[in-house]
């Protein structure tokens, strides 16, 4: 059974920073395209960063620049580096493989089961 731990998320006030883990279990991350997805309040949950197996990399035009996605095969964990937080960015955020999925997608499909997600909260 495959599972996704995430952790990291917090409060925050704008232009700070979090960093978030997703541990995967019952899957081999470094086979598949990975990615964080968020959902916030009244929206449909997006992918807003992706890595590929071979480790291509891509965001969400929102994001770019301020957010870094990383992978550690060994570990089977996936990262997210949130820096200069916006407001526009709280949203509970999930971890997920992202096989055919591409950043931006709010209907994502062929995905595992969701895990609990982690929420972050940027409020001044």
């Amino acid at each position: 059974q495959v599972r996704f731990v995430e952790s990291g998320g917090g409060l925050v006030q704008p232009g700070g920073s979090l960093r978030l883990s997703c541990v995967a279990s019952g899957i081999t991350n470094r086979y598949n395209a990975m990615g964080w997805y968020r959902q916030a309040p009244g929206k449909q949950r997006e992918l807003v960063a992706r890595i590929s197996s071979g480790f291509n990399i891509n965001y969400i035009d929102s994001v770019k620049g301020r957010f870094t996605i990383a992978r550690d095969n060994a570990e089977n964990t996936v990262y997210l580096q949130m820096n200069s937080l916006k407001l526009e960015d709280t949203a509970a955020y999930y971890c997920n493989t992202a096989n055919s999925v591409q950043v931006g997608d709010t209907s994502p499909a062929n995905l595992r089961s969701w895990g609990q997600g982690t929420q972050v909260t940027v409020t001044s």
